[in-house]
């Protein structure tokens, strides 16, 4: 098979509908456009939102605060959470993905300091809170910030 043997399927395409060809078209003269007025210009109509004279709907709303461009989401892990993994285990953003506890890191993974761990883990992460850091070395863990 080549590419010039593709055919697209009977039916699927139609020819494109030709204005102003003449009256035999049935579609000629106005082309559809009526007689005068602004959408019988070339470039007429309103755009989208206008709604005949009408305060619009984007203008009716009330606008609150804006969205910093430079601010990073990031997805904060209580530390209690990583109970799950095994004693001795290096913890990274791509260990927590495969064992489901984070779904989508963003902009980084942030260890917080709630709740308690008995594991020796190695956690590499984007950030620590100072608890996790504190309650990670005191379980003989160690926390490397990546």
């Amino acid at each position: 098979m080549n590419l010039t043997d593709l055919r697209p399927n009977a039916g699927a395409n139609e020819a494109g509908y030709r204005k102003g060809r003449g009256h035999g078209s049935g579609n000629g003269k106005t082309a559809g456009r009526g007689h005068k007025g602004q959408g019988a210009r070339s470039g007429g109509g309103k755009g989208p939102g206008f709604e005949g004279g009408q305060m619009p709907l984007y203008r009716r709303l009330p606008k609150r605060g804006f969205t910093n461009r430079n601010s990073k989401e990031i997805v904060g892990i209580n530390l209690q959470a990583l109970d799950r993994f095994e004693d001795g285990a290096v913890v990274d953003v791509i260990a927590m993905i495969q064992s489901g506890l984070v779904k989508n890191p963003k902009d980084g993974v942030k260890i917080l300091g709630y709740g308690e761990i008995a594991k020796k883990l190695t956690v590499k992460a984007n950030a620590f809170s100072q608890a996790a850091i504190e309650k990670i070395e005191a379980a003989g863990g160690k926390a490397e910030v990546i």
